[in-house]
């Protein structure tokens, strides 16, 4: 039997190479970086149920063209000519409809709660690994009437799914942050939402696979694919000729890159983000969205992530350190007493979030293959959907009937 080649070794890609060794499937991963700091060890390192409105939500075009104004606002196109985000952007408004929003929801609900028991599952599992589940649930911290009664929807929205939602005052917002001063008019509380260490967890998945056999083929570019009409046989790398039973492209941001290379299109832009790590002093006590600057709050113990931007920037992976400079501004902005120092350029972590249009992953069989799987799209949410993309994509690969409607993941949902 030839191996099933997962291209991509980020969280999504080893969360399947997970699933499918656990069915006794053998696994190689293939990627480009030395998988030792990507996308998936660097972010806020938070699993999120409450978030289930796509990013491609209503409002989100005027706020995107004003926010292109700004260097240091949230989320910025930069313009330029290139078909490829034109087409983007072009599926991206079509997709803002309220109507597609609603239908977009119940899948985003049903794979983060799928997430969310599958992580349980594996902490109960791996008691040994250090992957600490934090439990303190997730504070959406706002300073405006306008972000107030949006935030309040919302909860209104996510109880409707079952979430618990708990709209907040100052005074509330005050007692769970008894260290330092929050500059807030209130904020909804999800105690369902959880938190963990990125690095912690990425560094363990990756020993536990390769103990249980899993290849890794790190340093490694794919070229190309020996195919014949509607099979893959093998991946073509630089360092050789890979011989494959089934490949599963969980490439992240260059995923539409190898779909092209396999003749079939992938709408796709890597959104950039930016974080960097501070002494948590005062100690910030709770996960904690700033909602105005859609800047994220991740404390652990000593120290605490910032981070935030979705900068729509292709594969570009260069620093703009305005954007970090917003980052940065926001943290005094609502912690007026805590001691921010700008981080050193070596010291910001970036990486590229993969992006669909419409704010749903793609998770299923690629179009015209009988062979080739793909999972990639998780944007903002990766590391919430990891562990249910992976399952859902051994389900698939083993040709079992699926845990979840996967109608809305669709990957040829576009053509």
């Amino acid at each position: 039997m030839k191996p099933t080649l997962i291209i991509g070794g980020g969280i999504v890609g080893l969360f399947t190479a997970y699933f499918l060794n656990k069915e006794g499937i053998e696994v190689e991963v293939i990627d480009q970086t030395d998988m030792l700091d990507n996308c998936s060890t660097g972010n806020a390192g938070m699993i999120t149920p409450s978030h289930i409105i796509p990013l491609a939500a209503p409002g989100m075009i005027s706020k995107g063209i004003a926010w292109m104004f700004s260097s240091k606002s949230p989320f910025y196109i930069h313009p330029r000519l290139d078909f490829k985000l034109a087409q983007w952007c072009l599926l991206f408004f079509k997709a803002t409809s309220q109507s597609q929003v609603n239908r977009s929801i119940p899948y985003l609900n049903h794979l983060t709660l799928f997430s969310k028991a599958l992580y349980q599952e594996f902490e109960a599992e791996h008691p040994l690994s250090s992957v600490h589940l934090s439990q303190k649930g997730l504070m959406m911290v706002y300073q405006t009437e306008a972000v107030e009664k949006e935030e309040i929807e919302l909860a209104h929205l996510a109880k409707k799914y079952k979430l618990e939602a708990e709209v907040l005052n100052a005074t509330d917002v005050q007692k769970l942050e008894p260290n330092l001063e929050v500059k807030a008019r209130g904020a909804v509380y999800f105690p369902g939402d959880s938190h963990l260490d990125p690095g912690v967890l990425y560094s363990y998945l990756k020993k536990n696979l390769a103990s249980k056999g899993v290849k890794f083929h790190p340093n490694t570019q794919v070229l190309g694919f020996d195919k014949t009409q509607n099979n893959v046989k093998s991946v073509l790398t630089d360092k050789g000729k890979i011989e494959a039973g089934k490949v599963i492209l969980c490439g992240g941001a260059w995923t539409a890159e190898l779909a092209k290379m396999l003749s079939f299109s992938l709408p796709l832009m890597g959104g950039k983000g930016y974080s960097f790590i501070q002494d948590n002093t005062p100690a910030i006590q709770i996960p904690t969205i700033l909602t105005e600057r859609k800047v994220a709050v991740s404390p652990y113990g000593n120290f605490v992530r910032f981070g935030g931007t979705l900068e729509i920037a292709g594969t570009n992976q260069n620093v703009n350190l305005n954007r970090v400079k917003g980052i940065f501004e926001s943290i005094n902005q609502y912690y007026p007493t805590f001691k921010a120092k700008f981080p050193e350029e070596d010291q910001i972590w970036k990486g590229l979030r993969p992006c669909s249009p419409d704010g749903l992953p793609y998770i299923g069989m690629a179009p015209g293959y009988e062979n080739v799987l793909v999972g990639a799209g998780h944007a903002m949410l990766g590391l919430t959907m990891a562990p249910a993309t992976g399952r859902l994509l051994t389900e698939l690969h083993q040709q079992k009937e699926t845990s979840l409607e996967m109608k809305g993941f669709e990957v040829g949902r576009f053509d």
